[in-house]
């Protein structure tokens, strides 16, 4: 199941520099996963500061 990211949100950009498959880019409000590539491994969620990223 591919992880997403809520509008928790503060667009530091932890979370894309820690992707392994880089499926995640910077978007309008938020960053954004894109759920096809996405792997699930929880990187994301490991290092975003305020646990915007989750399972969908």
């Amino acid at each position: 199941m591919a992880f997403k990211i809520s509008d928790e949100c503060i667009s530091c950009g932890a979370c894309a520099a820690e992707c392994p498959v880089g499926c995640i880019s910077e978007g309008e409000d938020k960053y954004v996963i894109n759920a096809d590539e996405c792997i699930s491994c929880g990187n994301c969620k490991s290092v975003c500061p305020v646990g915007a990223p989750d399972e969908e």
